[in-house]
């Protein structure tokens, strides 16, 4: 818990979809220092609820390698795509289009609506939720060169 509220400060929220989640975790020396919450949503789609990494261990690759991982298994099922929520700014967004994550959409006032206490990053009041998405191509062989077929 104490991982997954670094990313999500909502314990009553992060275990209302533990139960129909799946969880990753990455180990170091036999201890947990990141972790990532995905669950199915409609459409043959996947979000991604939850992903930190310790404060002592960031900025060395973990929340990359998880990430991808997760990327991989999530392709593995059969799932059109991967989806997450984030605030309109901040590390996370970029960290999530580094990673090929597109904006689809807005949740206005999503932070305000469900969250009691205002969640402030560099001095600003998160009020909309940036909804991302990485959509999965299919790949096939034309002439014996992959061409990405986007669905």
């Amino acid at each position: 818990m104490e991982l997954l509220l670094l990313a999500d400060p909502s314990e009553d929220a992060i275990k209302e979809y533990l139960d129909d989640s799946r969880c990753f975790v990455a180990y170091a020396d036999d201890v947990a220092v990141g972790s990532c919450v995905i669950r199915p949503i409609a459409g043959q789609m996947v979000e991604l609820m939850n992903i930190a990494v310790s404060p002592s261990s960031q900025n060395l690759g973990i929340g990359s390698r998880l990430l991808r991982n997760v990327i991989d298994e999530v392709k593995k099922s059969g799932a059109k795509g991967l989806e997450v929520g984030t605030g309109t700014f901040g590390y996370q967004l970029s960290f999530y289009q580094r990673h090929g994550f597109r904006v689809d959409r807005i949740d206005k006032d999503f932070f305000l609506q469900n969250y009691p206490d205002p969640i402030v990053e560099d001095g600003i009041q998160h009020k909309d939720m940036l909804r991302l998405t990485l959509e999965f191509g299919s790949v096939v062989q034309i002439g014996g060169i992959p061409r990405c077929l986007e669905n």
